[in-house]
């Protein structure tokens, strides 16, 4: 299936490794090219060297921390200084601490605010105009399962990726005219980094080990296996593509059957 991805633009944050970095080799495999950052530069600088070598096509890597307005701006610069454009946002970020209400700081709830929530806002509001103007645009969101079944220990995650819900929703009503789709990818529990180290917390937490919480959790999952970063960038490839110009405002799920709800 071509997915009419060819020469377009694609802005994914946090794509050193885990999610994003499945993402960007899933889009730059159907011909897209790229604008990748993370915090850590060298992590970064050779993720995108690697998908030059397999894809093809031209990768920039911009070493910026997203949660700051400065890193927005300079992300954003690179991305249409060197292409004029950006056709497909991909917001991802890492996860907040877990920990319980009394845990929390308002120092942490402003830093978790300012990962998950404003650095969306910040990056929509930086490519937005041009995917008006040009009247084409994919923007996607990668929040969590946990804003339909919330998960316990994690309440910065789940109220900061619900409130991203909530914007994207609304704004997909407001682009539509113009031919932009907004739309939520929520992982379950996937092979990455930041569930590993959800795992080795949850092991310690109940006094077992990283290898308890992942059994737990396959006993949880209709299909009994975490799921692969692979398997999730596939349907974002989809959402970025032609074929999915008549969805929108939508939060689809890639959890194995993890969430138990209806809708």
């Amino acid at each position: 299936m071509d997915l009419g991805l060819r020469d377009k633009v694609a802005l994914v944050s946090a794509s050193s490794k885990g999610l994003g970095r499945a993402i960007a080799e899933e889009l730059a495999a159907e011909g897209a090219n790229l604008v990748v950052c993370a915090r850590g530069e060298d992590t970064l600088r050779k993720t995108a060297e690697s998908i030059r070598q397999a894809s093809g096509v031209t990768v920039v890597d911009v070493a910026a921390d997203v949660s700051e307005q400065s890193g927005v701006d300079r992300v954003a610069k690179t991305a249409l200084d060197k292409f004029g454009k950006v056709d497909i946002l991909v917001t991802n970020s890492g996860g907040p601490p877990s920990g319980s209400f009394d845990s929390y700081t308002p120092e942490m709830w402003e830093s978790a605010t300012r990962l998950l929530l404003f650095s969306v806002v910040g990056l929509t509001r930086a490519v937005l105009p041009g995917m008006k103007e040009r009247r084409w645009g994919r923007i996607l969101n990668v929040t969590s399962i946990a804003v339909k079944q919330p998960i316990e220990g994690l309440m910065l995650s789940n109220s900061l990726r619900a409130a991203v819900t909530g914007f994207a929703r609304t704004l997909a009503n407001e682009m539509a005219p113009f031919n932009v789709t907004v739309n939520n990818l929520m992982p379950g529990y996937t092979r990455t980094d930041r569930v590993e180290q959800l795992a080795r917390a949850s092991g310690a937490k109940s006094g077992g080990s990283a290898e308890d919480a992942f059994a737990k959790w396959e006993k949880e999952i209709p299909m009994g296996r975490l799921g692969e970063p692979r398997e999730f960038a596939a349907l974002a490839a989809f959402l970025a593509s032609e074929r999915a110009s008549y969805i929108t405002g939508s939060s689809i799920a890639v959890d194995g059957g993890w969430i138990r709800s209806l809708l």
